[in-house]
């Protein structure tokens, strides 16, 4: 495991199908959801991982980041299931059978049912019930796995509530009187959830709008399934990814831009001096000046999901990470929205280029693994976003391999004798 990791990823509710036992299962299916579609059978990758697989090693690549569905294997309080325990070992013991390293996430967004009607991740029960449950993966299959990610996106609930700030300053008269209309909508899908899940106040998944309380919740939750995990497989290298923006900074804008990069990133550093590695996900820039967050450039190339096509970010927010945080760096999500293959593969070579520059200066990155193997479910956006190198037939589930997926090994190429 000491050459560069160069592969692809996937969530397990995005690509899976029928995860009936998940909060986003349930969410979905609610009579005034926010999903614009329900992910029914996604891509089937539960039947059809080793196909998937194959067509990752074939084209070159070397690594594989997927993660275990914590609905599957505790559907129920204090249950775990024996089965899906050992379908999560097939797929490890696939990834090997291919010469494909897996980086196994224990947490991708989606949670068990159950554990939401327990007080979800506002809850300090759900730091007990995460490290039992990683505990009992490193158990069953640590003999199989070596980086570990504890959670994905341990930040994303306070980037979210600063979202939600932002919108709202931005926002028309119109847009406000509009956004005033739909709030009896709101009510109504708020009272659809807490029946859903048996809450008496406000359903907290893992998107929820986080307080500063949850978020210390999800931190500690990831120090103490990595201790747990620890003291059962020493030999496990474990973290969490953030997601990061490369954050620059205009006339006036140099206060606001110094609170995001404390907010998305500084204020993690004590909870993860422990770890392993830091897995790093960046898709786009943010500009700051006086007024706060500004929109992209008039003109700027815009992806699927509304942002900028910013390649180079990667690198500057790897660099700019490695200032404050000395050990092993993975990119372990980076990648293009687009129906446009050409755009996707034009992306891969500049972000290429940015990763290669930053380890040229020193910048210990470990491997680069693009978003997402396949076409997926893309939560509330439904099926329309396409990051994938791989597409999928909407009805047949039939894989179309994309001329992304093999040109992308092609600009690594260096990094992997390194």
């Amino acid at each position: 495991m000491d050459h560069f990791f160069l592969g692809a990823a996937t969530a397990p509710h995005q690509v899976e199908g029928n995860n009936v036992n998940s909060d986003f299962w349930t969410l979905e299916h609610l009579p005034h959801t926010s999903f614009i579609e329900p992910s029914g059978a996604a891509c089937d990758h539960y039947h059809r991982f080793e196909e998937d697989i194959r067509l990752l090693s074939e084209a070159g690549l070397n690594a594989y980041r997927f993660g275990i569905e914590w609905a599957r294997i505790q559907p129920e309080k204090g249950v775990f299931d024996e089965k899906e325990i050992a379908h999560y070992r097939d797929v490890l013991l696939c990834c090997r059978r291919y010469g494909v390293e897996p980086l196994v996430t224990m947490h991708h967004f989606s949670s068990p049912k159950w554990l939401i009607g327990e007080g979800g991740w506002e809850s300090e029960k759900t730091i007990g019930y995460f490290a039992d449950y990683c505990r009992r993966m490193a158990e069953a299959l640590g003999d199989l796995m070596g980086y570990v990610c504890t959670i994905n996106e341990a930040n994303m609930g306070l980037q979210l509530a600063s979202l939600a700030k932002d919108i709202l300053r931005r926002m028309s008269d119109v847009q406000v009187g509009l956004r005033s209309q739909a709030v009896d909508v709101r009510a109504l899908a708020k009272a659809e959830e807490r029946a859903a899940f048996g809450c008496e106040g406000d359903v907290n998944v893992f998107l929820s709008v986080r307080s500063e309380e949850g978020d210390r919740i999800v931190m500690r939750a990831h120090e103490a399934a990595r201790d747990a995990m620890r003291a059962v497989c020493p030999h496990l290298k474990i973290g969490l990814t953030l997601s990061l923006h490369d954050i620059q900074v205009l006339q006036g804008g140099e206060q606001l831009a110094a609170q995001a990069w404390e907010n998305e990133f500084l204020r993690y550093l004590d909870s993860v001096r422990k770890d392993d590695f830091l897995g790093v996900q960046c898709y786009t820039r943010k500009r700051f000046d006086e007024t706060g967050s500004l929109p992209p450039p008039q003109g700027a190339p815009i992806t699927q999901m509304g942002y900028e096509n910013y390649p180079q970010a990667i690198g500057n927010v790897l660099c700019r990470v490695a200032e404050k945080y000395a050990g092993e760096l993975l990119v372990t999500e980076n990648g293009i929205a687009t129906q446009d293959d050409k755009e996707r593969v034009a992306f891969l070579e500049k972000a290429a280029e940015s990763v290669k520059a930053a380890r040229a200066k020193g910048v210990p990155v470990k491997g680069y693994f693009y978003w997402s193997l396949l076409d997926n479910f893309e939560w509330q956006k439904g099926f329309a976003m396409q990051f994938g190198l791989i597409g999928v037939d909407r009805i047949t589930l039939q894989r179309c391999p994309k001329n992304s997926l093999y040109a992308f090994r092609t600009f690594f190429v260096e990094e992997e004798t390194k």
